[in-house]
């Protein structure tokens, strides 16, 4: 038997589920994996699906540092190795590009990688083609192995384009998770079609095959609407922009408003609350298991993520949190972001605002939060443009092929 060993910048993480969700599809259709980290987990919770991984997990020293003896071994190894030449040679060809100490970090963590990976391992994988793909590609120059690629957001539009269309020549196929993202990538290949789109979509079977009726809330003093919001309090989920539209709300219009996620904008948000005269009206409930994201849906009655972009280039790609409040039967507004628009169509199956508009974000919240007809006839077409647009099947079908697994190595239908 042969092993993938998949390249990630941190694992566990409980923002990046839809990579946990393959990770253990795949190990279901048969693919023996091996997760490689260049992190150590910071998150407080796990994901059920977590903890139905079977894969064994290999952390590289986060900083060369840590490890002085792992990474000197390596190196003594890899001056014996035929492929160290070609990928050494790469790797100065980019730190001339970029003289970083994260540059020279991912080639000590490739040498560790590509010294202990274990024998059985015949292809190398990458989850984000910024740092993780840099590793994973030194690692399989070394070692001689092909590499592939799952680009999603960040790690697309922050890099140059000479290191996206490198990374993908070297490459012998690589995917994406938006038609977006795909033909921006395409456009950048050495060959037509190299990227495939792949969407994550949703295991339906993990959540309730049906959703409660919603209410008749429509922000009279008696019957406040409930908002939720999940996302990590970074630039790109563009909370500022929230908390402001919701300090635009007219006084008649009664709300509140949670959020679920953690994030290094936490505490500035929660004083910019304060500032805004909306604290009183907000929860923050912090980083929360997929459990309790799915309980916070039940009972609330709009779902509200003003993605932007940031001035590094940073963006959403297809946030599964917005699929998620659909699938649970949740009227959802969003912005015309990057693919956002390839899930919500705008008045159909959800609302669209601008980016970065808390004036356009506002008038959304109350005309849907005023109509709970509207929001019902919303919430059940997005809920049923996800159950047959993004199941996760499709796309796992696809990358198990990708793999070279063959359709007897599926598990039976249940």
């Amino acid at each position: 038997m042969s092993r993938v060993a998949v390249v990630l910048k941190g694992y566990p993480r409980l923002s990046e589920t839809f990579i946990a969700q393959e990770i253990r599809e795949l190990e279901k259709r048969g693919l023996d994996q091996i997760i490689v980290s260049l992190r150590h987990p910071t998150d407080p919770h796990l994901h059920d699906i977590h903890r139905e991984i079977e894969a064994p997990v290999v952390y590289l020293p986060e900083y060369l540092k840590d490890d002085p003896a792992r990474v000197r071994a390596a190196r003594t190894w890899a001056d014996g190795q035929p492929g160290t030449a070609a990928a050494r040679a790469v790797f100065e060809r980019d730190l001339a590009r970029d003289r970083s100490a994260s540059r020279h970090r991912r080639w000590g963590q490739a040498l560790v990688l590509a010294h202990e990976l274990p024998a059985d391992v015949t292809r190398l994988h990458s989850h984000f083609l910024h740092t993780p793909a840099s590793v994973t590609r030194y690692a399989a120059m070394i070692r001689g192995l092909p590499w592939s690629f799952s680009a999603h957001a960040k790690d697309i539009w922050t890099l140059e384009e000479w290191e996206l269309s490198e990374k993908i020549a070297s490459a012998d196929w690589g995917a994406t998770c938006t038609r977006f993202n795909a033909d921006f990538l395409n456009a950048l290949a050495d060959r037509p079609g190299k990227v495939d789109l792949v969407y994550h979509g949703l295991d339906l079977s993990r959540f309730p095959a049906s959703v409660p009726a919603r209410s008749d809330r429509d922000g009279s003093a008696d019957k406040p609407v409930r908002i939720l919001s999940v996302g990590r309090a970074v630039e790109k989920k563009g909370y500022d922009d929230l908390l402001k539209a919701l300090s635009r709300l007219p006084t008649d219009f009664h709300w509140t408003f949670t959020h679920i996620g953690g994030g290094a904008l936490s505490k500035k948000l929660m004083s910019l609350g304060e500032k805004l005269g909306v604290a009183d009206r907000v929860t923050w409930k912090g980083a929360q298991p997929r459990s309790e994201v799915i309980d916070a849906a039940r009972n609330v009655d709009l779902f509200v993520l003003a993605s932007r972009i940031t001035k590094s280039g940073d963006r959403d790609g297809l946030p599964n949190v917005l699929m998620e409040a659909q699938l649970m039967g949740v009227a959802a507004i969003g912005t015309a972001v990057s693919a956002i628009p390839e899930l919500i169509l705008d008045g159909e199956t959800g609302l669209l605002t601008p980016e970065h508009d808390p004036a356009a974000l506002a008038e959304a919240i109350v005309a849907l939060g005023r109509d709970p007809a509207r929001r019902a006839t919303l919430a059940k077409a997005g809920r049923e443009r996800v159950r047959r647009h993004f199941s996760t099947e499709p796309g796992i079908d696809h990358l198990a092929r990708r793999f070279g697994l063959e359709e007897r190595q599926r598990p039976a239908a249940e």
